[in-house]
């Protein structure tokens, strides 16, 4: 074990409030390891803050008629007011925006300039005359051209999820003044990717322990071969490029946002008055570097981020990148320009913090997406931290307040079912331990609620409401066992509900014991605790009618209206496309695409290879044998290295929800 770890959260963009998907990827994952770290005595420092460069945010700005700055400094005190109401407890927060990250990224891009390390090239790209910019990605809208959606952006396509660049869009318009861009001569540095993939490959082949959806993803962009990537863009919100002939230009924010994680170390360092102390951190070999993110932040703290430290030479390696998947909503993927969400703030105005922590923490997408819902939020609430965790509590200690005077009685002469129920604490706390350590945290909060289970079911077992009146030594034993239980409950629960178990805590006299204390003797015999409320009210079924009915609610107020009608063609334009019944025989996720489905469909007289923009609405396995309607006459399209020859027509709801269309003629016949 190194003499330090630090734990670093992804940086929020501050273009918007915190959501519950957020929390399940980055935040509360790492808010359990740094608490339980912690409790075991080591040294260990949880650094985050906010993003706030890129197009996002200047996209933001403009639609709210303000600046930038304007934009991060609200959303900045917004998300960083939340996390401390929810509990997450960084050691410092810092923002991108700052004096020391503007500082701390040109000095890193300055180092890598002198080495030698970027390429300078000059290229074509879109350029507003009348907005006197070159256009990012995000800025240009056009028709794509797989599937002829008409406001495909110029990275992405909303629509079948293709990945574009603003020069294949058909009829490209500016976002900024709704001209026809134009293309100009630019000219940026590049991160030579490709030259580096060697070492990368050298340096992740070590990584046997990483989780094997992390290795998974870094390894399909190895096998494709990186490309050279421009570190540098035509803006004027960002971090300026420290360069005489770089007027205009910007850090990428692909580069600058992880430097965000070493600019924050530095502002804190300063706080406590040591401006150097970041260095041991960052510098320093006996340092263990943690990156908690989602799995959209895979490739960039895995590859990019790595290769940027290897070639400055100064900085420390991560030690482990424990990204979580996808957090879905009722059986959906989150949407939050439809409403689809469940934002922090609204739900802390309703539950207290502990009660989401131990929901969200229990359904964590360690290793596959997996679905938050509100019925599965009260089942757990009423079946597990009340029923089991709570019920447990509060008897043993009203037990103790009315027939023991407040006072843990001795044990004597303890029996086989005492000394094995006291036993079930070393046991919980070794399997947690060990969950914690591999970033296993639904795991580590089953063991530990296992353990309030124990207890309660001893509790029952001894029957110390007829004990107390024929054998009361039993009694007693009884709830000396059951309050060792609690006592070890509140520490072992305490990563996970740390409002919960001070409380519980103070109930029974203790402050807080560190994880390696945790034992069958943590009260003494003699020492007073005191009944209290219980810990968790159950929740009522109408509360979550209430909960549901208002997440309808929020779809309702961001619903589309429908698709304008296209313009009127003539039959023969229509008579043109050859659509033909197909069926699915196979289908695979795309390997680096967040919505691509490479499908093998039966369209009869040949068997096609497809790409499919559904991967948000459908699990490949769903899609199997199912019969679909395919524009069989479509010209072949590459996507993501695969070639799509076909499309398979889709239906889209006013929320953005995909829909196969579907037939029941047999594979090949024509579609009229």
């Amino acid at each position: 074990m190194s003499k330090r770890i630090l734990v670093t959260s992804a940086l929020p963009y501050a273009n918007g409030p915190i959501h519950l998907g957020h929390l399940a990827g980055a935040y509360l994952p790492s808010d359990f390891y740094t608490r339980y770290q912690r409790l075991r005595g080591r040294k260990i420092l949880h650094i985050c803050g906010s993003d706030e460069h890129g197009v996002p945010i200047t996209i933001a700005a403009e639609k709210e008629g303000k600046t930038p700055q304007e934009i991060v400094d609200r959303f900045h005190e917004r998300n960083k007011s939340v996390f401390r109401k929810f509990g997450i407890s960084f050691d410092y927060y810092g923002r991108t925006s700052s004096e020391v990250h503007h500082k701390t990224s040109q000095e890193f891009f300055l180092n890598l300039h002198k080495k030698g390390v970027f390429k300078k090239k000059r290229e074509e790209q879109l350029y507003d005359e009348k907005a006197e910019m070159f256009l990012p990605d995000r800025y240009v809208k056009g028709t794509c051209p797989v599937c002829g959606y008409e406001e495909a952006f110029g990275d992405q396509c909303e629509k079948c999820g293709s990945s574009l660049s603003p020069a294949e869009l058909i009829d490209p318009l500016s976002m900024l003044s709704g001209d026809k861009p134009s293309l100009r001569e630019t000219e940026h540095w590049y991160l030579p990717l490709g030259e580096l993939q060697a070492d990368l490959e050298k340096w992740l082949d070590n990584k046997s322990d990483w989780k094997p959806n992390v290795l998974g993803q870094c390894k399909s962009w190895l096998n494709e071969g990186l490309n050279d990537r421009a570190v540098t863009r035509d803006l004027k919100w960002g971090v300026p490029v420290p360069l005489e002939d770089a007027e205009n230009k910007v850090l990428y924010v692909w580069f600058d946002a992880p430097i965000g994680y070493i600019s924050a170390t530095r502002e804190w360092a300063e706080s406590q008055g040591d401006p150097n102390a970041w260095r041991e951190w960052w510098m320093n070999e006996d340092t263990d570097l943690i990156h908690f993110i989602g799995k959209d932040n895979i490739v960039f703290h895995c590859i990019m981020f790595p290769a940027m430290l290897m070639q400055h030479g100064d900085y420390i390696l991560p030690k482990n990148v424990p990204a979580n998947e996808f957090l879905n909503l009722e059986g959906r993927k989150l949407s939050t320009s439809r409403g689809w969400a469940v934002w922090l703030e609204e739900a802390l105005e309703r539950y207290e913090p502990d009660l989401l922590r131990y929901v969200l923490g229990s359904i964590l997408p360690e290793a596959k997406d997996s679905d938050f819902s509100w019925r599965d939020f009260q089942s757990r609430i009423n079946s597990e931290l009340a029923d089991i965790l709570g019920n447990f509590i509060f008897r043993t200690l009203s037990f103790t307040d009315r027939y023991f005077d407040g006072k843990v009685p001795e044990l004597v002469n303890a029996t086989e079912k005492d000394k094995k129920a006291l036993y079930a604490i070393k046991q919980t706390k070794v399997a947690a331990e060990s969950a914690y350590e591999r970033f296993r945290f639904r795991e580590a909060i089953a063991e530990t609620m296992n353990l309030a289970r124990t207890g309660n079911r001893y509790f029952t077992e001894m029957e110390p409401w007829k004990s107390r009146k024929e054998n009361s030594q039993k009694c007693a034993n009884t709830l000396h066992v059951s309050l060792q239980i609690s006592a070890a409950l509140a520490t072992l629960f305490t990563p996970v509900l740390p409002g919960k178990m001070k409380q519980l805590r103070d109930q029974l006299g203790m402050g807080e014991v560190a994880w390696d204390n945790v034992s069958d003797l943590m009260l003494k015999a003699g020492s007073s605790v005191r009944a209290g409320e219980i810990l968790f009210a159950k929740i009522e079924d109408d509360q979550m009618e209430k909960e549901l009915e208002r997440l309808k609610g929020n779809v309702e107020a961001g619903q589309k209206d429908y698709e304008p009608q296209k313009k009127p063609i003539e039959y023969g334009e229509f008579a043109k496309l050859d659509i033909r019944a197909g069926r699915i025989e196979e289908a695979v996720a795309v390997e680096k695409s967040k919505k691509l489905i490479q499908l093998r469909v039966d369209i009869g007289y040949e068997k096609r290879t497809i790409l499919a923009g559904v991967a948000g609405h459908y699990e490949p396995n769903k899609l199997v044998g199912m019969s679909v309607c395919v524009v069989a006459n479509l010209k072949p399209k590459k996507m993501m290295g695969i070639e799509s020859q076909g499309m398979v027509l889709m239906a889209e709801d006013r929320e953005g929800q995909l829909c196969i269309v579907s037939t029941d003629a047999e594979p090949g016949s024509p579609i009229m």
